[in-house]
């Protein structure tokens, strides 16, 4: 995985998504409540069968996340609209989309041990945080956008980028490092990095050299190795954070979170 190149991609969608946040509150059984919800199944219904029983659910189960997606997303034009939800089907009717919303309605019949790894992540968040805010999580069908789409209190996962490396259709669009990091087992730290990006930015951004923001991003992607139990993202500004965190074992995953000075992380 390109660090750099990946790096670039989440800040670029956290600046483009970002929003006020209406969060719902930390509570000692909160990671139960950790459970994807399955717009892509209503979504996916009415792409492919035009049912509009499935359209009127979407609008009104669910009338943020098509919001965002029609209008931030696909970029088809207003909710309003009298004629975007044309658009809006007509835009998916596309063979090769089709055949995506199929294999990932496939692919993700089953999300229990996505479900079960956002729990044991956000509890560990919390249990390191006080007053986490969790975000609902749902999932989507983008036509190849964004992979994660952060929103109004949300985190929006695009099944159609995870159909993994090996996935036929990618390799008209992808390069093979790219696939790289369109997997299952992707999608959990990339749900973790992306949410935690929304919530701790570095100030004065623009006014700050590459290496800090190389070592922000490093610091938000140990977290998220921290939070999922393993090393998944690798990288030298991740080993930065490491061994820095070694060399002052009180500080906390709060703390490390809020800092802004990088002048001890190898600047």
């Amino acid at each position: 995985m390109n660090c750099k190149s990946y790096v670039f991609f989440l800040i670029s969608v956290f600046i483009m998504t970002a929003c006020q946040w209406k969060l719902k509150p930390n509570a000692d059984d909160e990671e139960a409540l950790v459970v994807v919800k399955r717009y892509d199944r209503i979504e996916s219904l009415y792409l492919t069968t035009g049912d509009f029983s499935a359209l009127q659910q979407m609008e009104t189960d669910y009338p943020m996340e098509t919001r965002t997606l029609i209008e931030n997303v696909l970029k088809l034009g207003t909710v309003n609209d009298h004629e975007v939800n044309n658009r809006f089907l007509a835009f998916f009717q596309n063979p090769k989309l089709q055949t995506i919303i199929s294999d990932a309605e496939a692919q993700y019949a089953n999300m229990d041990d996505i479900n079960l790894q956002l729990q044991q992540a956000f509890k560990k968040l919390c249990e390191q945080i006080p007053g986490f805010p969790i975000p609902e999580i749902y999932s989507q069908i983008t036509a190849l956008d964004q992979s994660i789409i952060i929103g109004d209190g949300t985190v929006g996962i695009s099944l159609d980028k995870y159909l993994g490396q090996d996935y036929e259709l990618y390799k008209d669009y992808y390069n093979a490092q790219q696939r790289a990091s369109m997997t299952r087992n992707s999608i959990v730290p990339d749900c973790i990095s992306f949410y935690l990006i929304s919530l701790y930015p570095m100030n004065d951004f623009e006014a700050r050299t590459q290496e800090e923001r190389d070592l922000h991003m490093g610091k938000m992607m140990w977290v998220t190795n921290y939070a999922i139990g393993k090393r998944f993202f690798k990288s030298d500004y991740i080993n930065k954070i490491d061994a820095y965190m070694l060399r002052h074992p009180s500080i906390s995953i709060e703390q490390l979170l809020k800092m802004n000075d990088y002048s001890g992380m190898g600047v």
